[in-house]
């Protein structure tokens, strides 16, 4: 079982998991070239995934037209200029309406 702690609000909690096999052979070898210890290498791989998701959540509601380029943006922790050169990047085809600039204009006021 492999337990780590997770930082959130300042705060720290600690979490536990089990990994068997190549998942824990693959986090023996980063860890090793790495030259961290595991508690470390796992905090920065969550924070990779969860990064990683949420860009891809954002995406999803984006091209679902669940979210303005703003509020996906937003949801993906990126500037919207960021998150304007990942749709370009992506070749993701710009949804843009009246709509979305006049929330998106509320977003900048706000």
């Amino acid at each position: 079982m492999v337990t780590h702690p997770l930082f959130y609000d300042g705060h720290m909690a600690q979490v536990a998991t089990r990994l068997k096999g190549k998942l824990l052979d693959d986090l023996k070898l980063i860890e090793s070239e790495e030259r961290t210890d595991r508690a470390t290498v796992l905090r920065k791989l969550i924070a990779v995934g969860i990064s990683h998701w949420k860009l891809e959540h954002a995406l999803k509601l984006y091209m679902n037209k669940k979210a303005t380029t703003w509020k996906a943006a937003e949801t993906a922790g990126l500037s919207l200029y960021e998150f304007i050169d990942v749709l370009r990047s992506r070749r993701i085809p710009a949804q843009y309406t009246i709509e979305d600039l006049e929330e998106d204009l509320r977003g900048l006021v706000e």
